[in-house]
Order: structure tokens, then C-alpha cells, then sequence
């Protein structure tokens, strides 16, 4: 049985009677129009309507927490929606049809969503406060469902259109393209952050010091209808015509002319064939786990520790932000190209070590600015490891089961967050109890986030891509035969 010798080949020679072109800047740029609006996404849930709910109108925040979880925690469907837009075409496409459905779909929920709050707020104004009664479990279930589909939604847009970026890239392009679209997700946090501070600011506030419903809700609802319509918009854009000029899909899969494509079962004994893909998915659960535990520590610290005021901590996250952007925007184009994918991400996960190592002795000095560099250090560090990782990941893929074996990745790095920001709470509580020292408690944190960075590095060390592609190309082929039989 005829095989392609290599998923990732050089596909710029006469192989159909045509040329397939490569990816230019412009076009990558447009792509990562698509990044920037699911940034602008996260941060209408996670930031506003978070803050909404809990500050203003007094919803308990296990209920609001919880309910925004379960977004995060539906991402085993990630597989099968990868799959899915691996077998079967949508709209005449294999990705992009999934990708605008999807984004259509997130922006329904997100909307729907903001009017579930609203209820619980009446509710809550009506009984002055929080009471459990009939309405208010009814609309909790109704709110955790609508996240829940948002959750899925997002996945079966994020899924195809990552698996699309291997479908339209060569090994020789792709650190930079993702590169420069995951610094357009930065962009579009950072987007989303000023539109939701400015929002936020020019409300009007009583004489109670709290925020009316009556007065939230106009300027609440236009943006969450306003901002899910740019984002379609953006998402349109940035696919038009891409699958159609640029999919090397149609050359490396040995199943794109099938009606039935792979079956589910069938992908997933492919993503189990190699050894490799449980190896690169411990790593990416103990490189997440390691970048994430101090989301929920961070702010407390500087708080603390450095007698911050609130404004100054929230923006420990800009300054940590501008280092990503610094990070993502010189990996992909000067690092790894001249250092490789697996050298570089190694080599930044040793800096993420030693930011914290910074971090931790920043403490001693009880200086902002010193915590302030040490977390543009940090944003540095991460945005080289994230920018490799992820390209490494586009590697350890093969066309037939691109989709699904981006869906396994996205699974790792989405559960082990969520795990990652719960622990490092359960940490910090454990370690208070243990050294009665507030800067010993939080400096255990960081240096439990060093020691899985560290743990990274050994599992990296393991990860062979040649390996894995000819481990996984043998179990397609065994596919193959086994679906023409």
C-alpha cells in the first residue's frame, strides 16, 4: 500500500499538475484575526461578566466560578469534534465550515448567557440577596448549561481551525505562523481588557456603592452583542478562501476522497499507536500546570507581600503580557529557525525556572518593581516555551487524524489549567499551615511550579517526532487495510 513518506513534505512540487502556494505574512496575519477574537471572548467571560456577577450583583462566586468552569471542562468533546472535521466535510470544507459555526455558536451562548444573569439578579434584588430556591437553581442549571454548550462551541471552532494551520503549513513556515497568530490572541486580551475596564468604569455607581441592574444591563447587553458580532466577523475574515488556496490536506490524506473518512474508533487507535503521543501529552499537562498554578496566587502576593493596591496587581498581568508578546513574536521567527523546535522549547522552559527562582527572591525585597520585571522575565520565558510546545505539537500530527490529534493536545493543556489554578490554591493554603510565613507559603508555589517545569524538561527530552510519525504512519496504514477489507 502507497503511503506518503513524510506528512509534512515539501508540497510545492508538481504533484497534481499544480502548485499548491506557500503561506505569506499578509495571510497570517489575517488568520490570526481569529486568535484576537477568542481573546476577546475569554476576556468577555472571564473578566466582565466574572466580575458581574460576583461584585455587582452578588451571586456566589462557587456558583459563578463553577458555572465558567464547566466551559473549560468539556474539552474531551475536542477529540471527537477534531475528528469530526477530519471525516466529514461542512459547507463543502473540511475546516472552515467548523470554524465559523462554531464562533456563530459561542456568540449565541455568551449572549444567552448575559440574560441568565440578569434573571439571577432579579432574583437576588427581588429577595434582597442570595437565597436557593426553585428559580434560582432552575436558571444556575440553565446558566451552567449555556457554558456548557459555549464550551463545546468554542471547541469545535478553536479545534478545526488549529488543525487547519497544519493542514495549510510546511515544516519550514510553521513557527512562524504560530508565532504571529498567538500573539494576536495576546492582542485581543489585551483589546478586550481595556474595553471591559472602560465599561466598566463609566457606570454610574449609587450611593451604596454598588451598581443598579437597571443601570448594568444597557451598556452590558451592547457589548456582548456587539463585541460576539466583530468576532464572527473577524473569524470570516480571517478564513476566507485559506482552506480553498493554501490545505495541503488533499495531498497528505489518504482518506480526504472517502464519504466516510476515519471513524472515531478507528482515529483514536491511530492517536494511541505510538508511544509518543502519551509522552508529548504528559508534557503539555506539566508545561500547563507549571505556567498556570500562580494564576490564582499572583495578585495575593503582590497584595501581601508587596503592599500592592489592587490596581497595581491587576496589572501584573499586563506587564506579564507584554513579555508573552516580546516571547511569541521573536520565537517564531528568529529562534527556532536557527535553533530548532525541541532545543528551543527546552531552553525556555529552563528560563521559566529561573523567572520563578525571581520571582520568589523579588519577595525578600518587597519592591514592585523588582516583582514587575521578574514578570515581564516571566511573559519572556513563557511566550518561548508556549511558541515551541506549539509547534512541536503541529509536528506530532498526521494528516488522517490531524483534527484528533489536535483535539488530544487541546484536551491536555484545557484540563490541566483548570487542575493547575485549583491546586495552586490548595498549595498556598497547605504551605501557610506548614510555615505560618506568608512569603515562605507563596514562595512554595512558584518553586512547586519550578519542580513541574523541571519535569518537563525530563518527558521533552523523550519526545522523538521522526518516531512518532512512523509509528503513527504504520498504524494508519493498518487502518487503511483493515477499512478497504
Amino acid at each position: 500500500m502507497n503511503m506518503n513518506r513524510n506528512n509534512y513534505q515539501d508540497l510545492n512540487s508538481e504533484t497534481t499538475g499544480n502548485t499548491i502556494p506557500k503561506v505569506n505574512i499578509f495571510t497570517m496575519l489575517r488568520l490570526g484575526l481569529f486568535n484576537l477574537g477568542i481573546g476577546l471572548i475569554s476576556v468577555l467571560t472571564l473578566a466582565v461578566l466574572n466580575r458581574v456577577m460576583i461584585s455587582e450583583l452578588g451571586i456566589p462566586a462557587t456558583i459563578a466560578a463553577g458555572t465558567l468552569a464547566l466551559s473549560q471542562l468539556v474539552a474531551p468533546t475536542r477529540i471527537w469534534l477534531g475528528q469530526l472535521s477530519d471525516s466529514k466535510k461542512l459547507f463543502g470544507l473540511h475546516r472552515t465550515g467548523y470554524v465559523r459555526l462554531g464562533i456563530m455558536m459561542a456568540g449565541l451562548c455568551i449572549f444567552l448567557a448575559v440574560q441568565i444573569v440578569w434573571l439571577l439578579g432579579k432574583n437576588i434584588e427581588i429577595n434582597n440577596g442570595w437565597q436557593w430556591n426553585v428559580s434560582t437553581v432552575i436558571l444556575s442549571l440553565g446558566l451552567a448549561l449555556i457554558f456548557i454548550l459555549q464550551g463545546i462551541a468554542i471547541g469545535a471552532s478553536s479545534t478545526p481551525f488549529t488543525a487547519l494551520l497544519v493542514d495549510i503549513s510546511d515544516e519550514d513556515n510553521r513557527s512562524k505562523i504560530v508565532g504571529i497568530i498567538w500573539s494576536m490572541l495576546m492582542v485581543g486580551i489585551v483589546i478586550g481588557g481595556v474595553i471591559g475596564q472602560v465599561l466598566l468604569k463609566n457606570l454610574a455607581v449609587e450611593e451604596d456603592n454598588t451598581i443598579s441592574l437597571s443601570t448594568l444591563q444597557p451598556p452590558i447587553n451592547s457589548i456582548f452583542i456587539i463585541v460576539p458580532l466583530i468576532v464572527i466577523f473577524l473569524t470570516f475574515i480571517a478564513t476566507w478562501g485559506v482552506e480553498k488556496k493554501y490545505s495541503r490536506y488533499r495531498l497528505r490524506s489518504s482518506f480526504v476522497d472517502r464519504e466516510d473518512g476515519i471513524s472515531l474508533k478507528r482515529a483514536l487507535k491511530i492517536l494511541t499507536s505510538s508511544r509518543q503521543t502519551g509522552i508529548f501529552f504528559s508534557f503539555l499537562v506539566m508545561i500547563t500546570m507549571s505556567l498556570f498554578m500562580q494564576e490564582a496566587v499572583l495578585e495575593p502576593y503582590g497584595g501581601e507581600i508587596f503592599k500592592m493596591s489592587i490596581g497595581e496587581t491587576t496589572m501584573l498581568n499586563s506587564f506579564w503580557g507584554i513579555g508573552i508578546l516580546i516571547g511569541y513574536g521573536t520565537t517564531g521567527f528568529f529562534v527556532i529557525p536557527r535553533l530548532g523546535k525541541t532545543k528551543t522549547t527546552k531552553i525556555g522552559c529552563i528560563l521559566v525556572a529561573l523567572s520563578f527562582s525571581l520571582i520568589i527572591l523579588s519577595g525578600l525585597t518587597t519592591t514592585p518593581q523588582i516583582l514587575q520585571g521578574s514578570m515581564v522575565l516571566f511573559g519572556i520565558a513563557a511566550g518561548i516555551t508556549t511558541i515551541g510546545s506549539i509547534s512541536l505539537m503541529l509536528d506530532l500530527t498526521i494528516a488522517e487524524t490531524a483534527g484528533t490529534f489536535i483535539g488530544a493536545w487541546g484536551l491536555a493543556q484545557s484540563m490541566s489549567r483548570g487542575i493547575a489554578i485549583a491546586i495552586g490554591g490548595w498549595i498556598l493554603d497547605v504551605a501557610r499551615f506548614m510555615f505560618n510565613n506568608a512569603w515562605f507559603a507563596y514562595s512554595f508555589v512558584f518553586f512547586c511550579e519550578a519542580l513541574f517545569i523541571i519535569g518537563a524538561i525530563a518527558l521533552l527530552n523523550k519526545v522523538n517526532v521522526q518516531e512518532f510519525q512512523n509509528t503513527t504512519r504504520q498504524a494508519t496504514a493498518m487502518v487503511m487495510e483493515a477499512e478497504l477489507d
